[in-house]
């Protein structure tokens, strides 16, 4: 049986993994308790046999104190819940995220086995993260991290296993890779936060500078706070008509169909990202990719082979390797190519199975 803890479903991509780790082990035959909060991507697997949910209350706020006062006590709640399975035998508990120390720490002192899907980089986040860290490192039994480059952070790799995401089928199947179409787009994507250092304001500054082609971006926040954050930065004289902008979207899947290729124009001197998903679903799309030079995001691309790694300071090179894309027609079919067939590496499948594997190791299954 496996117990699982999750604190914040929404529709971000740790619980996005989840829910499709957790449908690939329920058609395994796993038993398959999951305690989380109500509302977001998770809620889907109710119904599914051998599945049980049980929900607990927990959201972020604008105020911090508010958010650790509500973290804290979720702490609490999940720790003495965790103990009801402490007469089960052969249960694992698989920790998803930093998040939920507490039932980590109750499975510990029950004597089960604990097992981390590891999606952060606790190491740029501050010192409240990296305790977390520091804490998933004497709990855990088995550490899975998503890249390399992540699992270099930690100190004991003995426990550690590398696992890549995937994306969901459902997801893959809604594209259409379609090269001499993506070609004629001349259509640029970016998918972001509204947060700067994941590059908002470069791409909307290399709008301006290729004129001669459209620009698409889709950022994870409302239309007002869109709004607020350009007239704050004073952007509304930099965007031209070929930039659009769309606030949050449910199903994104279309404007990957309507691109020509993707930035990730992450600052690694302020974030390094230990995958990108929005990568691999580009790719998943046949489109090439531009992304930053470090982390788990550049383990994805082969320079000069699928896309290119460029640190986002070098806007001049960034531009040029656009324009050599998009009016390179050769160039850009054989990028699409690799680009399709790096991303059936990245197969939902292989890592369900080597997620169940890991579980089984510490279960009579």
């Amino acid at each position: 049986m496996l117990v699982c803890f999750h604190l914040y479903n929404d529709f971000s991509g740790s619980p996005i993994v989840l829910r499709m780790v957790l449908e690939g082990l329920l058609r395994k035959g796993f038993k398959v308790d999951l305690v989380t909060s109500n509302g977001g991507v998770l809620d889907g697997l109710i119904g599914m046999q051998g599945f049980k949910k049980h929900s607990c209350f927990y959201r972020f706020s604008t105020n911090p104190v508010v958010t650790m006062a509500r973290y804290a006590a979720v702490q609490i709640y999940t720790f003495f819940l965790a103990l009801r399975w402490i007469f089960n035998r052969d249960v694992v508990f698989y920790i998803n995220t930093l998040l939920p120390v507490g039932p980590a720490l109750a499975g510990r002192i029950m004597g089960k086995r604990v097992v981390y899907h590891y999606h952060e980089n606790a190491f740029v986040k501050g010192f409240f993260y990296k305790t977390l860290s520091w804490m998933m490192q004497r709990l855990a039994h088995e550490i899975i991290c998503v890249s390399e480059y992540q699992a270099s952070s930690l100190a004991d790799r003995s426990k550690v296993r590398v696992i890549p995401n995937a994306l969901p089928k459902t997801f893959v199947e809604k594209l259409k890779p379609d090269t001499e179409r993506a070609y004629n787009q001349k259509n640029i994507l970016m998918l972001a936060s509204l947060k700067a250092y994941k590059g908002t304001r470069e791409f909307i500054e290399l709008s301006a500078k290729l004129p001669e082609y459209r620009f698409t971006l889709v950022l994870n926040d409302s239309q007002e706070n869109i709004d607020e954050y350009i007239s704050e930065n004073r952007l509304d004289k930099t965007i031209g008509k070929n930039l659009t902008i769309y606030p949050r979207q449910n199903d994104v899947t279309p404007f990957y169909n309507q691109a020509s290729l993707l930035l990730n124009l992450s600052d690694k001197n302020l974030v390094i990202e230990t995958f990108g998903m929005t990568v691999l679903e580009a790719m998943s799309a046949a489109l090439p990719v531009i992304v930053p030079t470090v982390g788990g995001v550049a383990e994805m691309v082969d320079d000069g082979v699928n896309g290119y790694k460029i640190d986002v300071s070098e806007m001049d090179n960034i531009t040029k390797r656009i324009r050599e894309m998009l009016t390179d027609k050769d160039t850009y079919t054989r990028m699409t190519h690799n680009a399709l067939e790096r991303a059936q590496l990245y197969d939902s499948e292989i890592m369900t199975e080597k997620i169940a594997n890991t579980i089984r190791l510490y279960q009579k299954h």
